[in-house]
């Protein structure tokens, strides 16, 4: 299997053709973006390591009953990735990668870890979390509300035009206050870029349907849901 850092043309031109948004690729990254953060954090590794999204996407997902492979959730992928290990990023394919494993990448070492999936169920829970680690989470994204963000802070739908894009994976990674509002910065990948953003924690919003589409009907609610973390044991030597 080629290494994280090297691609074939075939695969780097079926990549960059592929949709702006993959639902599992953005919660791998985001799941093995936690990992990293709180193996450091613990001293379980002795610096930042990236651990590969890939692996994720290629061995977390279940199928349906039909045979086809589910979305996955940074619930699922934390929770595979606690049961059976995860290698390091360097030692698979890069994600996105569209050549099948070989057989022999079972042989490649994996960094095992004891711990559990925790999770929040509103925002005071995971402001707790945060005290110890970075938080996964799903934003709620309204165009051309985001889009035209800048330095600014994210406050959802402005108006009539915006339209509501969906939930998107994100990395809390702290909170502050800005002029008398409390915002949280989010790692977020959007359009196939990774950026920090802020978000308001104060907002509130809801959405109805427009010319019958249900899928704009949302809220009350706030930005940020959907909290979790990977809790991780420190009774494992460093990798």
């Amino acid at each position: 299997m080629a290494l994280a850092t090297s691609c074939h043309p075939d695969c780097k031109r079926a990549t960059d053709a592929q949709e702006d948004y993959d639902a599992s690729h953005s919660a791998a990254m985001v799941a093995a973006n936690l990992i990293s953060s709180a193996r450091l954090i613990l001293n379980l590794d002795t610096e930042y390591t990236q651990y590969s999204a890939q692996f994720l996407v290629d061995n977390a997902r279940s199928k349906r009953e039909d045979g086809q492979r589910c979305d996955l959730t940074v619930k699922d992928a934390l929770a595979f990735a606690l049961k059976k290990g995860i290698p390091k990023e360097v030692l698979w394919a890069h994600l996105g990668c569209i050549f099948k494993p070989p057989p022999s990448a079972c042989h490649i070492p994996r960094v095992h870890m004891k711990g559990k999936v925790v999770e929040a169920k509103d925002l005071d829970g995971a402001f707790k979390l945060l005290e110890h680690q970075p938080v996964g989470a799903k934003l709620h994204v309204f165009t051309p509300d985001i889009d035209l963000l800048g330095d600014g802070i994210f406050h959802g739908p402005s108006g009539y035009e915006s339209s509501y894009v969906g939930l998107r994976d994100v990395v809390i990674v702290s909170v502050k206050n800005i002029e008398d509002e409390t915002v949280a910065t989010v790692k977020i990948c959007y359009k196939k870029k990774t950026a920090y953003i802020k978000v308001s924690l104060t907002q509130m919003f809801m959405s109805v349907p427009h010319n019958g589409d249900s899928s704009q009907d949302i809220g009350p609610t706030g930005l940020l849901v959907d909290f979790c973390v990977p809790r991780l044991s420190i009774n494992r030597k460093r990798a």
